[in-house]
């Protein structure tokens, strides 16, 4: 490979684990170490962890902060108390999705924004541009780590680690900060699994010492497989697959996370638009009894008429079959619809179901 790939905190102990790795937005990642089917399941059985450092942590402080992320997000960042985390997505002026973000009030003027690694230099870029008020914007990506504790286990096994019982109280999407592993921590009650746990932010030298102690406590180091076979199960979004710059959030689903009525922010005259007229498409999970793995760009069938594309598809770990999410002709996205999708040289019945029902 010519490119040179960037490599997070956890890179030699992913070479000790022995892990498969891969390129993924320019950083050498894990995407398994034993199994995919193996790691998954031990996130929803037990806990699992994962390095999550290759997400953009960027800073975002000064008078004028809180101004300048309302202008940016969709979701309403003045309702935030410090503490206090929200999903969020970054539009453009069409109300296309430049990306989906998680902001972290730390203070009257002081946010951290997390974005997906694949958008760090476009997001910083866009941020630039509409910093017109001389607001700080730091990338922190380098300076730090970010790994992901997740499953019904998870919880308590951190709790313990870090000697922080409070963390067992914190709420979802809040976060609390602290020591684990010699260094500070910052413990978000938030993830990309379905399940409960932590994604923890730590300095990057303490990285290697923090993730030790995981494995130490039996916790399973887990790949970017199993993280998106999880995220599918639940009916998250990736960006790329479901959401783009060309992906409105009514036809995404993702109209909770837009706080129409709130002062203008970018796109809010076209998400208005797209909001009161009838949807072209909507974005809906779908469930089979096969075991032959949909993948993205797969045609959705009714009949012989093509009405949709898969978006991301997987053979699920938890249900022994595979399932998917795609768009289809809006016509064709009420739950219980049949359909077929197109898999080489065959068709797979499956059935329109709620992205949330996925395991259902």
């Amino acid at each position: 490979m010519d490119t040179i790939l960037r490599q997070t905190p956890l890179y030699a102990a992913h070479l000790h684990l022995k892990a498969r790795m891969v390129e993924f937005a320019g950083w050498a990642m894990p995407v398994l170490y034993t199994g995919i089917l193996e790691e998954a399941r031990a996130v929803r059985n037990g806990a699992g962890m994962f390095d999550i450092s290759h997400m953009g942590r960027i800073q975002v402080e000064g008078e004028g902060a809180t101004a300048l992320l309302q202008h940016l997000t969709s979701n309403d960042v003045s309702a935030l108390k410090p503490s206090e985390a929200q999903y969020s997505l970054l539009t453009n002026p069409s109300g296309g999705i430049i990306d989906d973000i998680i902001v972290y009030r730390q203070g009257e003027e002081t946010y951290l924004v997390v974005i997906n690694a694949s958008n760090t230099d476009k997001d910083l870029t866009w941020i630039a541009e509409h910093n017109s008020g001389g607001v700080r914007v730091v990338n922190e990506t380098a300076e730090t780590a970010m790994i992901a504790v997740q499953g019904p286990q998870a919880p308590a096994i951190v709790a313990r680690i870090a000697g922080q019982p409070s963390l067992l109280e914190l709420g979802r999407f809040h976060y609390e900060t602290g020591e684990i592993g010699g260094g500070t921590a910052t413990f978000c009650r938030t993830g990309y699994t379905g399940e409960d746990g932590f994604e923890l932010i730590v300095p990057a030298e303490t990285a290697e010492k923090v993730w030790q102690l995981f494995l130490d406590a039996g916790v399973m180091a887990c790949g970017l497989g199993a993280r998106d076979a999880l995220r599918i199960e639940a009916g998250y979004p990736l960006y790329g697959h479901e959401i783009d710059d060309t992906t409105n959030p009514v036809e995404a689903g993702l109209m909770w996370a837009v706080k129409i009525d709130k002062p203008d922010f970018i796109g809010r005259e076209s998400i208005t638009s797209a909001k009161s007229s009838p949807a072209l498409r909507r974005l809906v999970g779908l469930s089979t009894q096969e075991r032959l793995q949909p993948r993205q760009g797969y045609t959705i069938y009714v009949g012989e008429e093509p009405v949709g594309e898969v978006t991301s598809g997987i053979f699920s770990p938890t249900r022994g079959t595979s399932i998917a999410m795609g768009y289809v002709a809006a016509r064709y996205a009420r739950t219980g619809t049949q359909v077929e999708i197109g898999i080489r040289d065959r068709r797979a019945k499956a059935t329109v179901v709620p992205k949330k029902n996925l395991l259902a």
